[in-house]
């Protein structure tokens, strides 16, 4: 006997869309089969006129556990990923100590085992440029490392020591050093000399409204850092991975890159996709995201990058704060903190795109589940609806059309919410399964801490 069967609905994989019904034992897909052809199960799901979808994979995101509970935990955020369809989670080294060693990574590790409710991976940060620390992390299991290309924010410091390398000649080294694990290195791409040159320029007419931030990074920043990591890329031949891609200016540089043959992939996030620069002169602080929101054309360009193969998945650089963390920026754009929650859009957002006819359910698959899972090399037992694949599904119910609501949320930043919040979506998650067991249904959470696992490459 199954443990469930999902009867009735469409599959969606990244090759297109066919009607089947899906068996679960323990924790993989045990069959696929034509409709009404499963034999018996402890749990059945009716899915009529509803997709089967492989679970998302969201590979940049940020709990910073267990170092700021007042924004957000293990527990609380997965809920959150849960509740979104995302079945897996990369989550960045971003944490208090900063994970830069073997140590941090394994207390991390296990805090995710002990509270995640679905599965996650986690980040190295090489930036000690310590080689024995860069492969016993990669020993641990990491997924890839991190790095910015800017200097550590002032007050950050222990969160970001080992994470932000500016000299190019470190950079060098870093990408020498993780050559040897045969991972990737996502580099959040900002140089900081220009940082400096506008931002000094934008705070010496005294300006704090929000449009300062915005015009303080305009995207030449980015694309410069870009460019200074192919240059490396080329002459390292380690895998670079530019995240959070915001601008043309910077596709362009990456796309070229990728033309040349070098080993450079990129992701864009729904922020960047679905909102401009003029929603951060609506809700200032509550919009303040690095890179900054952009134009319509950087927006355009983007889901061309999307469609021709230039960049590989949308992910949502998930980041909470608290709702005082963020006021602070009200009458003063400089002292907002800058990130903002997201991950419970990250599908319904991109699936009311698929369905509303800008890209196609299959493109929707193939940025959010399979593409992410091939990147990370956790393909095919992830990212694919397949016998033997590992049993995170979600069933996403095309049929209702509404608005977000973010005071439902998960999250506990939730109260930070502002960009999606009453934005049109068509559909919603009505299940998620993670590793076989049903953890969110008809929006409650129905798993335990501890159900997701650690993923490794």
């Amino acid at each position: 006997m199954l443990d469930i069967a999902i009867k009735g609905g469409t599959v969606a994989s990244a090759d297109g869309l066919f009607p089947a019904d899906v068996g679960i034992e323990n924790d993989q897909i045990a069959i696929v089969a034509q409709t009404g052809a499963l034999p018996p199960a402890r749990t059945e799901i009716v899915a009529d006129e509803m997709l089967v979808m492989p679970g998302v994979i969201d590979i940049h995101f940020h709990v910073r556990a267990p170092s700021y509970p007042e924004r957000g935990t293990f527990v609380t955020e997965s809920s959150a990923a849960a509740a979104g369809g995302v079945t897996t989670v990369l989550e960045m080294p971003i944490s208090n100590p900063c994970c830069a060693t073997v140590d941090v990574f394994e207390s991390r590790r296990r805090l995710g085992e002990a509270e995640s409710l679905v599965n996650f991976g986690l980040y190295g940060a090489p930036g000690l440029l310590q080689q024995d620390e860069i492969l016993g992390m990669a020993e641990a299991g990491a997924c890839g490392f991190k790095i910015f290309t800017h200097a550590i924010q002032p007050g950050r410091e222990d969160e970001f020591e080992g994470l932000c390398l500016e000299d190019e000649s470190e950079l060098y080294e870093v990408l020498e050093m993780v050559k040897e694990t045969g991972l990737l290195v996502s580099f959040h791409a900002e140089n900081e000399r220009l940082i400096q040159l506008f931002g000094n320029r934008i705070r010496r007419t005294g300006r704090t409204d929000p449009a300062a931030f915005v015009e303080s990074r305009p995207p030449v920043v980015e694309a410069m850092a870009v460019a200074e990591l192919a240059v490396l890329c080329d002459a390292v031949n380690t895998h670079v991975h530019i995240a959070h891609v915001s601008s043309a200016a910077a596709l362009d540089v990456l796309r070229r890159a990728q033309q040349a043959g070098l080993p450079m992939t990129g992701e864009t996030c729904p922020h960047y996709l679905f909102f401009t620069a003029e929603d951060m002169d609506r809700h200032g602080p509550f919009a303040m995201i690095k890179p900054p929101l952009r134009s319509e054309a950087d927006q355009a360009a983007l889901w061309g990058g999307l469609l021709d193969g230039s960049l590989s998945a949308i992910t949502t650089d998930h980041s909470p704060f608290t709702l005082a963390e963020k006021e602070r920026g009200l009458n003063n754009i400089w002292q907002g903190a800058i990130g903002a929650p997201g991950v419970e859009a990250l599908l319904p957002g991109v699936m009311t795109e698929a369905l509303t006819g800008r890209l196609t359910v299959a493109d929707a698959v193939r940025f959010l589940s399979s593409q992410p899972a091939q990147l990370f090399n956790l393909y095919p037992r992830k990212g694919v609806i397949r016998v033997g694949a590992d049993a995170d599904v979600v069933v996403y119910d095309p049929r209702p059309s509404g608005t977000f609501d973010s005071s439902k949320w998960f999250s506990k930043a939730k109260a930070v919410e502002r960009l999606y919040n009453g934005r049109f979506v068509q559909g919603r998650v009505q299940t998620t399964i993670i590793n076989g067991i049903i953890a969110y249904r008809d929006g409650v959470i129905t798993a335990e801490p501890g159900t997701g696992r650690f993923v490794r490459p």
